[in-house]
């Protein structure tokens, strides 16, 4: 029987995240198209976080396969609690271990280079020809199915060939679903990224001037009974976490006069056939979010951009996030960059979606926030531009409009761009910025991020279905199932793999400091129960000196009948 291997690197770009517990559609996409050619081939799911913990397992299964799938590729750096993307020796390192099969290098890092956190400049995709038998600049599911189809042949398949249309790919989709039973967080925690339309609409205008989005070509949308039945083959086999993030802006979709407008008029009803679709297939399904709105289509459609947020909000589940590309509050950049909404606009845009979605939802989040993104090293940047960012941010507070993340990240230079013949004059400008950017972030994240986090989950808010994910010195990392999951800190450890309801204590600067809700007085430690809501000193001691508490009127008695404080607390 022939094999092939899938060793996920991880992914992640501006329209798609596949970094654990995310699976992007990558290895989905290759499955299915070994499937398509052949049932019987055994095609084995490896994370490169699996590999590194038994190396010799890998390269020996690796050996015996007929083909070596390598995907990889991070487009926009980020930090990961769930996994750490493969890293550029270890791309390297595999095909020098792995002699036996086809080795085949797919995803962004083929496409457009290799890029990491904390890197200006991608390393140009030409580096790894000397490693890999193809290094697939189109779409490397398509190339393994030509490959198969051609017995193998390397000489008569292109690494090039890109998909016409989402024929195939919906074919793929549905046979692939099943890899995803082979991912360590499947069962768990494991959120499916789903695919909605290629490129960008901004592509008639060239595009942002830093994105790699708009590379893709003319936009292409897929039918939403092929992402409808691509949910159901999920469904069945146990998915329960969906996010619709692979497109560069949901509120698009199917958007009318696509192709002839750089801000094309949303379609509700189109998105709306798409959600209840989901909802029939996948009836009880515990997370429903997405990524990715474009704050140009909010301002210049303000109507059709409220209907599809009430029609959102109608059919996903709370803790979405609308994540907004504005990357800077300075006009002159914009101009520059072609970037898609002045800062004027852009307040509008992320005013609309807070009024509309900060209400709270069943499991303690607001149903929808809107999310901004910044890009530091933008041509025309100057110290200037740092103080309008932080403006804006500061009349964001001023006027209690609330926002569940601030993403701030370095440019990230990539072949296709504009930026790629500016690389050397964004490198000085990093360096020359470093001090401006370090200072903007630290306020982001001591005055913005702090306040706001206080606004969005208050102290005492319970948040419901948490996943204890990782340990961390004496105390437990733990998050909820979605876009952009608030990180929840456990002073205590508690078993990994547990969903649990949580109440906030205290809040960071992205975080927050929560206790198992409800909290039992009897087994908890004491460096648990002080982070209790409204617990003091006295009561806390009261609590340790009384143990065993046998009785809620005991309780009672020792936290003086406070209502405040023992609703938290068990027996």
């Amino acid at each position: 029987m022939d094999r092939v291997v899938i060793l996920d690197g991880y992914t992640d770009e501006p329209a798609g995240l596949g970094v654990p517990p995310y699976l992007d559609v990558y290895p989905r996409y290759i499955a299915g198209a070994v499937w398509s050619v052949d049932k019987s081939i055994d095609v084995k799911y490896f994370t490169i976080d699996k590999v590194r913990a038994n190396w010799a397992e890998f390269i020996k299964i690796a050996n015996e396969a007929r083909i070596l799938i390598v995907v990889a590729g991070i487009v926009t750096p980020g930090k990961y609690l769930g996994g750490e993307p493969i890293r550029l020796e270890e791309i390297e390192r595999i095909a020098n271990m792995v002699t036996g099969p086809i080795k085949i290098l797919g995803g962004p890092v083929a496409r457009f280079g290799y890029g990491s956190a904390g890197g200006t400049v991608a390393i140009p995709r030409s580096r790894f020809r000397r490693y890999y038998d193809l290094v697939v600049t189109g779409d490397v599911d398509l190339v393994v199915y030509e490959l198969l189809r051609n017995n193998y042949q390397l000489s008569k398949v292109s690494p090039a060939l890109v998909h016409i249309d989402y024929g195939l790919i919906n074919k793929f989709a549905v046979l692939g679903s099943r890899i995803v039973t082979q991912h360590p967080n499947y069962g768990r925690n494991l959120i499916i990224e789903l695919e909605t339309y290629k490129s960008c609409p901004r592509y008639i205008s060239g595009g942002c001037s830093f994105c790699a989005t708009v590379r893709y070509g003319p936009v292409k949308y897929r039918d939403a009974k092929a992402i409808v039945a691509e949910v159901e083959a999920l469904y069945s086999i146990g998915v329960r976490h969906f996010r619709l993030g692979r497109q560069a802006d949901f509120y698009t979709y199917m958007a009318h006069d696509t192709g002839k407008l750089e801000f094309p008029r949303p379609n509700p009803g189109a998105i709306e056939e798409l959600l209840v679709g989901i909802r029939n297939v996948a009836p009880e399904l515990e997370t429903l979010h997405i990524d990715n709105v474009n704050p140009g289509t909010i301002y210049h459609w303000p109507r059709e951009s409220i209907e599809v947020t009430k029609i959102l909000m109608k059919y996903h589940t709370p803790g979405d996030v609308a994540a907004m590309g504005i990357e800077t509050a300075d006009p002159r950049v914009v101009k520059l960059n072609n970037l898609k909404v002045m800062p004027d606009e852009a307040y509008f845009a992320v005013k609309t979606i807070s009024e509309l979605g900060r209400v709270r939802g069943w499991n303690g989040m607001p149903e929808l926030l809107p999310g901004i993104n910044f890009i530091i090293g933008l041509p025309g940047e100057t110290k200037e531009t740092f103080r309008l960012n932080i403006e804006f941010l500061r009349r964001l507070l001023n006027d209690d409009v609330w926002v569940r993340r601030v993403n701030i990240r370095q440019v990230l230079v990539l072949p296709p761009t504009p930026l790629w013949n500016q690389a050397d004059e964004i490198r000085q400008l990093l360096k020359v910025h470093r001090k401006y950017f370090l200072a903007f972030k630290y306020w982001v994240r001591r005055y913005f991020d702090h306040e706001m986090l206080r606004r969005v989950v208050p102290k005492g808010t319970i948040l419901r279905r948490v996943f204890t994910e990782a340990h961390y010195g004496n105390g437990t990392y733990a998050r909820q199932v979605g876009s952009y999951p608030l990180l929840i800190y456990i002073p205590a450890k508690i078993e990994l793999g547990r969903w649990i309801d949580v109440a906030v204590s205290e809040h960071g600067f992205r975080s927050v400091i929560g206790v198992p809700y409800p909290v039992n007085v009897n087994e908890a430690p004491k460096r648990l129960l002080k982070y209790v809501p409204n617990m003091s000193r006295d009561v806390l001691n009261r609590i340790i000196a009384s143990r065993p508490i046998r009785s809620y009127e005991q309780l009672r008695s020792i936290v003086n009948n406070n209502y405040e404080l023992s609703k938290y607390l068990t027996l």
